[in-house]
């Protein structure tokens, strides 16, 4: 992969009327691994995420807080952000869609849209859903209900200003043939590309005098509708008619995350917008799974809600990271459970890595006086597997080619440790040490930590907070600050070329006897 190579990455931007879920956080750390990997293969990375805010939701909740909407959209500001530093997320940009240079960039677009001929007056009667503001046909609703937030939604007969979708229909599917990259994985491709073989109507992008939003360029009795609106951030964040120079250099978009809920708007409104302004088209779409608590959809007005803090608070960032990117393929539906979290954490988190690490600090503090040597030139038998990591890692983590395997290069990395842990098994240094056999001890210690060296650099964009933790425990700081880190440093054997001291560790991950304790 070259250096300086440019990715971007976006999640969906959030309604600011409730705080986050896990189902919210599940897309935010997912996009951060990807994020940091692409930062640890030398890209130069743009990561950017944001909230939406011109939504009948925020107006209501800003309403009930007895605030201006713009007031109570700064406050939730705040609260998304505090909520998004505790798990780490390293997002490079945030965007209100009530900034100033947002607004200016939906006139524009909306402008160059209505001047293409692509935008007309005219009048709606049909379905619409004020919690996911969306319009719905008959036939998507499920028992006369919103087939995502389980209510009725709410019949509306007004006066709006419409883009011509369907005259993108065969552009769109020409496209997505074309470029199968387009919309990944498969499942969202073919629920797509069945929904344009049923053809396309026109969609409303206005709303009525008195809604919270953005001015119509051409009618500021109107404002832009929501997801119309919504969309844009994409490349206002960037540039897009306040500063060229960014917004050349980013656009278009590596690829944007969201939900899968939202494929519809994401894989046919947004590129047919952004045909009819000229504009290219973002590379990927990749609609991920929900995260479901015991089976259920997690939705505030379902009532079952946990949120980050729940679990953040007590067992760290870096746990529920590890669980939500552990338990299945991100394209997939997950399940947030307790008892599955506890297990994962003390199977894997405390007993696994957690105890690799704090095993050989142990050792080379007990048979080797807390020293141990560069390792020498006959690579040990679980050393071919270490190095294949960053391949394996490369593969999985692909984002344009199907489902992202995050939860098969935990494996992976999990199957390395328990690779170096067998090697130290079958050596017994312990048995070694009563013969005296220093030197031979050594020498297989030396090997583990370089083993452990691989091993924590590409597991720093999944557990960042645990990863420079162990680079500290290991004494490898002795080889510079994990932070400058690259994946290259990973494709040889033996880049430990200096004695290292290493310090006593206190466990990474204390075992959790019971729910409430760590």
């Amino acid at each position: 992969m070259k250096k300086n190579k440019k990715f971007y990455i976006t999640t969906a931007i959030d309604y600011v009327n409730s705080l986050p879920h896990i189902g919210t956080a599940y897309e935010k750390i997912g996009a951060d691994v990807l994020a940091r990997w692409y930062r640890l293969e030398g890209y130069d990375v743009h990561f950017q995420m944001g909230n939406d805010e011109h939504s009948a939701n925020v107006q209501k909740a800003a309403a009930t807080a007895a605030l201006s909407p713009k007031v109570y959209c700064d406050g939730m500001r705040e609260k998304f952000e505090a909520v998004w530093k505790k798990l780490d997320i390293s997002y490079d940009g945030f965007i209100q869609t009530s900034d100033p240079h947002h607004a200016q960039g939906v006139q524009k677009l909306f402008k160059t849209i209505l001047d293409k001929g692509d935008i007309y007056k005219g009048h709606y009667e049909g379905w619409y859903c004020e919690s996911c503001e969306a319009y719905y046909t008959e036939k998507d609703l499920t028992d006369g209900l919103c087939p995502h937030h389980k209510v009725k939604p709410t019949w509306l007969a007004e006066d709006n200003f419409f883009f011509t979708l369907s005259r993108y229909r065969e552009r769109l599917q020409e496209h997505i043939k074309a470029h199968p990259e387009f919309i990944q994985p498969e499942i969202r491709r073919n629920e797509i590309l069945a929904l344009l073989e049923e053809g396309l109507q026109d969609v409303s992008v206005s709303r009525g005098e008195g809604t919270w939003g953005i001015p119509l360029p051409n009618d500021p009795t109107h404002v832009v509708y929501v997801w119309f609106d919504a969309l844009i951030n994409y490349m206002t964040a960037i540039g897009y008619s306040w500063n060229e120079t960014p917004f050349k250099r980013w656009w278009p978009a590596n690829l944007h995350v969201i939900g899968k809920d939202i494929t519809r708007f994401h894989g046919v409104i947004w590129p047919a917008m952004l045909m009819s302004a000229g504009l290219p088209l973002p590379q990927t779409v990749f609609g991920h799974g929900f995260i479901s608590f015991k089976g259920e959809k997690m939705s505030k007005s379902l009532g079952n809600v946990v949120t980050p803090l729940d679990v953040v608070d007590t067992y760290g960032a870096d746990a529920l990271r590890y669980y939500l990117l552990r338990e299945g393929s991100f394209g997939r539906d997950g399940d947030f459970t307790w008892d599955n979290f506890i297990s994962r954490y003390n199977g894997d988190l405390a007993n696994g890595l957690g105890n690799i690490v704090s095993r050989t600090v142990g050792m080379v503090t007990r048979f080797l006086s807390g020293t141990v040597g560069p390792p020498n030139e006959k690579k040990p038998l679980f050393a071919e597997a270490i190095l294949d990591l960053p391949s394996r890692l490369r593969s999985e983590l692909a984002y344009d080619k199907g489902d992202i395997g995050f939860h098969n290069a935990l494996a992976a990395i999990w199957e390395a440790c328990a690779a170096i842990d067998r090697a130290i098994n079958d050596a017994k240094p312990w048995e070694m040490a009563k013969r005296s056999e220093t030197k031979a001890i050594g020498e297989l210690l030396a090997h583990v930590v370089e083993g452990l060296r691989i091993v924590t650099i590409v597991l720093g964009p999944f557990l960042p907070q645990t990863a420079p933790k162990i680079w500290k425990a290991l004494g490898l700081e002795a080889l510079g600050t994990f932070e400058k880190q690259m994946l290259s440093s990973c494709d040889a054997w033996g880049s430990i070329d200096r004695a290292i001291t290493i310090p006593p560790v206190t466990p990474l991950f204390p075992r959790i006897e019971k729910r409430g304790e760590a």
